[in-house]
């Protein structure tokens, strides 16, 4: 509004007051409603705003325009003044007092009313003003970090695995609980065992998913397992036998107990029987049998035997432990190994699977106790099992991982989708590990859990499309160093774990439908979280 606008205004309400006095009795209230339409008017042609802070030459505008309008209301209120001496104010009376207050009291309130409002749009327009502002000031930057991290500025990943139902668990703590227990059941074994010829029992090795670090059930029911490696006692010797040397790992390994001589050590040591060359009178006065009298068929030994002396073991240790924690305890019958339930001093109840395994060499390969797909297994069998290796591997990722990597809920994740019987939780674990030695450590952040996921499924759809999943620990040379091998692992050819695949088309077929139905169970999970 120009000034000539601004006269036209003050005008119209002079001639008003001075010729329709009877319908605008009041001057101060004519005073009031033209400041109103002033800073009304002002309020719709004031400056658009910027942030929280003016730009200098809006300032200066508004300040100009503020003395611009407080002149002109100056030059009005003296003009009306000059106007009320002409007039009397008698001829109002004090009946028009009342009436006077109250137009005052509502122009008044319209004025303070008008300003509150004008100040509350200015607040609603700030944080939209700025936020326009911030993000024209850092679109460069944002697009540099995108050009770095295609994903950074999504997080998809960490919103889907945050809406699903994980178990809980709290597996660090009870490995390191059950693994101490064991620990002191075994020492006080091979106290028992001194002077006997009878396997030496060594500190167990955690084995299996709980030990690995993952896991895809809740605390009462995971099973922690454990490897007991055992020597051969003195005057023996463990010799082993791998059984058909193109089927790797052996399924069919064998050990055989062999006597050594042990003259020379008697006559270091003395009362040291000799089984070979002590005469057998002497031999039959010997208190302790060997170990083919005790726990070998056939000069092989047994595990059905090795486990019915072990747990007797156990059941004798365990009574010599405090009573409180030796109600707690339970063996359970147990065929191929020794199977533990306890109640822990929260109430709560654990399961624990003790296997027996000889080592291969100084390798983290051992001939163990453990089942095998088979139906059934001869006690003399002991098949080749890859376990330690495999704890000892995931034990090296998670040293080499950052703090947030989400490899293990991965893994744990294809364990609670499995279906059918064409797809086995260690094949899935397979293709978990060759993509770990493949995709960088740095790649597997909860923010990337999708696409490792839909890696996974990929890996894991080729192979069964190609009839083909190599196994992990033969002829890999991503293998980590600390991984101890067998010469036959490293320059063998690996094994096919789909080879069933291949050798029937109707076991081919019914694995490609399976895997659908694993890839529709994983994409419902990821929906609805459980």
């Amino acid at each position: 509004m120009g000034e000539e606008d601004v006269s036209q205004w003050g005008a119209a309400f002079k001639a008003a007051a001075g010729s329709t006095a009877a319908f605008w009795p009041e001057p101060s209230t004519m005073v009031l409603a033209t400041f109103f339409v002033l800073t009304f008017l002002g309020l719709i042609h004031s400056p658009a705003k910027v942030g929280y802070e003016l730009d200098e030459a809006t300032n200066e505008y508004m300040r100009q325009r503020t003395e611009e309008l407080q002149e002109r209301m100056m030059q009005l209120l003296l003009e009306i003044e000059a106007g009320e001496k002409e007039q009397s104010w008698a001829h109002m009376g004090a009946p028009h007092l009342p009436e006077l207050q109250h137009w005052l009291f509502w122009a008044y309130g319209g004025v303070a009313l008008l300003y509150f409002w004008n100040l509350w749009l200015l607040l609603r327009d700030i944080p939209e003003d700025e936020s326009s502002s911030e993000e024209e000031s850092s679109s460069s930057d944002e697009q540099q970090n995108n050009e770095r991290n295609p994903v950074e500025g999504r997080d998809e990943g960490r919103i889907f695995a945050e809406r699903i139902q994980w178990p809980v668990q709290s597996i660090q703590f009870n490995c390191q609980m059950i693994k101490v227990m064991v620990g002191d059941l075994l020492r006080f074994m091979r106290w028992s065992l001194m002077n006997t010829f009878y396997p030496v029992l060594h500190p167990p090795i955690g084995v299996g998913s709980a030990f690995e670090g993952w896991s895809p059930h809740d605390n009462n029911t995971i099973v922690y397992r454990l490897l007991v490696p055992m020597t051969a006692p003195r005057g023996h010797f463990f010799h082993l036998e791998l059984g058909n040397e193109e089927e790797l790992p052996s399924r069919n390994s064998c050990i055989r107990v062999e006597l050594v001589c042990t003259c020379m050590r008697e006559q270091n040591f003395g009362n040291m029987v000799c089984f070979l060359h002590q005469p057998e009178e002497e031999l039959r006065r010997n208190p302790e049998p060997n170990l083919l009298q005790t726990l070998c068929t056939d000069s092989y030994l047994d595990v059905h035997k090795t486990f019915n002396w072990f747990q007797q073991l156990v059941k004798r240790a365990y009574k010599f432990f405090p009573e409180s924690a030796r109600r707690h305890i339970r063996v359970l019958p147990s065929r191929r190994s020794c199977r533990l339930r306890m109640i822990d001093v929260f109430n709560r109840t654990l399961f624990t699977e003790i296997m027996l395994g000889v080592r291969q060499g100084n390798s983290d390969i051992f001939l163990s106790s453990q089942k095998t797909e088979a139906i059934f297994t001869p006690d003399t069998i002991w098949p080749q099992s890859c376990a330690v290796a495999e704890m000892k591997f995931f034990r090296h990722i998670a040293a080499n991982a950052q703090q947030d990597s989400f490899h293990l809920r991965c893994m744990q994740l294809c364990a609670r989708i499995l279906v059918g019987n064409d797809f086995t939780t260690y094949m899935l674990k397979t293709v978990v590990m060759h993509l770990l030695t493949i995709i960088p450590l740095e790649s597997w952040h909860r923010r990337d859990f999708l696409q490792r996921m839909d890696d996974i499924m990929q890996y894991l759809h080729c192979c069964t499309v190609e009839k083909r999943l190599d196994h992990f620990f033969f002829g890999n040379e991503a293998m980590p160093r600390i991984i101890i091998l067998p010469p036959d692992f490293q320059t063998s050819r690996p094994p096919n774990l789909f080879q069933h695949m291949a050798q029937e088309p109707t076991v081919h077929a019914r694995a490609l439908r399976e895997f659908q139905e694993l890839r529709d169970r994983l994409t419902r999970l990821l929906t609805f979280g459980n």
